[in-house]
C-alpha cells in the first residue's frame, strides 16, 4: 500500500517528470481502530511495522494523532489511535481522485 499509488506523473517538455502532490487525508475515527498507551518512548515507524507489517505507514499513525512533525519519536505515556489498515488506502484513493 502506498500513499503515492494515486499520484499522477506530470510531464512538461524540456523538464524532468515528477509526481503530482498528494493530499494526506484526515483519517476518521472508526470502531475498528486500536488505542494504545506507550510505556516508553516509541518510534512511529516501528509502531507501523508492528501494527501494519509496513514501516512506511508511519504517517497514518502520525496524522491520526497530530504528531510526527519533524520527528518519529512518540513520548512516553502517550495515548495513540492506530487507524484500521482496511480504511487507509480507500481514504487516500477517494481524497486524491476527487481533486
Amino acid at each position: 500500500m502506498s500513499r503515492y499509488a494515486t499520484s499522477q506523473i506530470l510531464k512538461s517538455i524540456g523538464k524532468p517528470r515528477k509526481l503530482s502532490s498528494i493530499i494526506i487525508p484526515v483519517i476518521p475515527v472508526s470502531e475498528s481502530d486500536t488505542f494504545i498507551e506507550t510505556s516508553s518512548e516509541e518510534r512511529l515507524d516501528k509502531l507501523a511495522n508492528t501494527f501494519y507489517g509496513d514501516a512506511t505507514l508511519w504517517w497514518a499513525i502520525a496524522v491520526s494523532n497530530g504528531i510526527g512533525k519533524g520527528t518519529l519519536i512518540v513520548p512516553q505515556n502517550s495515548t495513540l489511535r492506530i487507524p484500521s489498515i482496511e480504511n487507509i488506502q480507500q481514504i487516500i484513493n477517494q481524497t486524491n481522485q476527487s481533486r
